[in-house]
C-alpha cells in the first residue's frame, strides 16, 4: 500500500489498521446493506478507515458504540452527538476526536445488544478470514461481548478494506479465538463471505496473560463474574483460584471511616452539580469499582478505596483524562486523612456485582 501510494494518512501504514485512498467510497456501500438497514446498534472501531463508517451510523440515528482503545478503560463508549446536530457535527462526532469529546461510558451492566459489528482488518479472505495488526484486540472485543450477551453467532460482522488487503489467506493461520467477517466491504466491491467457521464463543483464559488482564480493568471484571460461575478461568501464565471462592469476611470488611488507606484514591474538581450516583455509574462503566466510596460533594472531591495498593494504582492509571460532566477530574493517590477531614462525608458500598476483581492471579 506504501509503495503503490494507496495508502492515507495517517503514514506509514505499518503497526496498525491501514487507511488507504477511497476508504470513504468504500464504505458508501455500508448503509445500503440490509443488516445495516435492520439493526439499531452497530459497534464500530474507532481507526480511520471506519470514519465514514460511523458517520452513517449517527447520521441514520441509530446508536454507535466505539470501542476504547486498546480496552483500557473499558469496552464501549456510546456516541451521543449533541442535539440538533448538522452532518458537519456528525462528522466531527465520526472522527476520533469526536469521539473522545461526545463519549461516554457503557458498562457491564448495560444490557446492551450489538446488531451489527464493523472491524478493521490488514488482510482478508473471500471467505471470510480475517488478520488484524497481531495484537488480537478485535477478537477479544467480540469475544468479551460476547461473555457479555451482547452478540451471538448470528451477529454479522463487517470489514472495510482496500480491494488490495483482499487476499487468499492460509486455513492454518487461524486459530479458534480469531473472529470472521460476513461482508467484505471495499471501494469496488461487496463480498459475501457465507463464512461458516464458527465465531469465538467467549473469553479464551488460555490466551490472556497476566500482564494483559493487569492492563484491562474491564477484562478483570469480566474474569471474576466467569470465575463466580464456575467457569475455567486460568490464565496464559499462572494459576487460577478455585471456581465460586470468596473473599474472607476479613478481606470484605471496609476500612475505618477515621482514615484513608495507602490503597485509596482522591478524586478532585468534581462539578459541583455531581452526583454520587454518577461516579458510581462511570466508575463502573471502566471496571474501576472500589470497594467503599466516600463522597463530599461540598468539597467536589470523593475518595475511591479499595483493597490492594496495586488496585489502586491501577484506578489512577485508567482515570486519567477522565471527565465528569464538563470537568476533567484530578487523580491522587490520597495522603493519609484524619478523621476530622472526613467530616460530613458520604460513604457507600460499591454497586453490586462491581467488586474489583483481582489485578492477577
Amino acid at each position: 500500500m506504501e509503495s503503490q501510494n494507496l495508502a492515507d494518512f495517517p503514514r506509514p501504514v505499518h503497526h496498525r489498521i491501514p487507511n488507504f485512498k477511497g476508504a470513504s467510497r468504500a464504505a458508501e456501500h455500508f448503509p445500503r446493506l440490509q443488516a445495516f438497514k435492520m439493526a439499531r446498534t452497530i459497534k464500530v472501531n474507532p481507526d480511520a478507515p471506519q470514519k465514514n463508517a460511523r458517520f452513517f451510523v449517527l447520521e441514520s440515528k441509530k446508536t454507535l458504540l466505539v470501542p476504547t482503545p486498546r480496552l483500557r478503560t473499558g469496552l464501549f463508549n456510546k456516541i451521543t452527538p449533541p442535539p440538533g446536530a448538522t452532518k458537519d457535527i456528525l462528522r466531527k462526532c465520526a472522527t476520533s476526536q469526536g469521539v473522545r469529546n461526545y463519549s461516554t461510558p457503557v458498562g457491564l451492566d448495560s444490557k446492551v445488544l450489538v446488531d451489527l459489528v464493523v472491524v478493521g482488518s490488514v488482510a482478508v479472505s473471500e471467505k471470510g478470514w480475517r488478520i488484524g495488526k497481531g495484537e488480537g484486540y478485535a477478537d477479544l472485543e467480540y469475544a468479551m461481548m460476547v461473555s457479555m450477551g451482547a452478540v451471538s453467532q448470528g451477529t454479522p460482522v463487517v470489514t472495510i478494506v482496500h480491494d488490495c488487503q483482499v487476499v487468499d489467506i492460509p486455513e492454518a493461520l487461524l486459530e479458534d479465538h480469531d473472529l470472521t467477517v460476513d461482508y467484505i466491504l471495499t471501494p469496488t466491491r461487496v463480498i459475501t463471505t457465507g463464512c461458516e467457521r464458527p465465531k469465538p464463543a467467549g473469553i479464551s483464559w488460555s490466551k490472556i496473560s497476566c500482564e494483559m488482564l493487569g492492563k484491562m480493568p474491564i477484562l478483570r471484571s469480566l474474569r471474576h463474574r466467569e470465575e463466580q460461575a464456575g467457569k475455567d478461568v486460568t490464565l496464559q501464565d499462572g494459576p487460577r483460584s478455585p471456581p465460586g471462592a470468596t473473599r474472607s469476611p476479613q478481606d470484605l470488611a471496609p476500612p475505618e471511616l477515621g482514615s484513608v488507606p495507602p490503597s485509596s484514591v482522591q478524586i478532585g474538581n468534581l462539578p459541583r452539580d455531581a452526583r454520587v450516583s454518577e461516579l458510581k455509574r462511570a466508575l463502573s462503566a471502566l471496571g474501576v469499582a472500589p470497594s467503599r466510596l466516600t463522597w463530599q460533594g461540598p468539597q467536589h472531591r470523593a475518595f475511591l478505596h479499595y483493597r490492594d495498593p496495586a488496585e489502586a494504582q491501577q484506578a489512577i492509571a485508567c482515570l486519567q483524562g477522565f471527565r465528569l460532566g464538563a470537568n476533567t477530574v484530578r487523580v491522587v493517590l490520597a495522603r493519609q486523612q484524619r478523621a476530622s477531614d472526613l467530616v460530613g462525608s458520604h460513604t457507600t458500598e460499591p454497586l453490586p456485582d462491581h467488586r474489583p476483581a483481582i489485578a492477577g492471579p
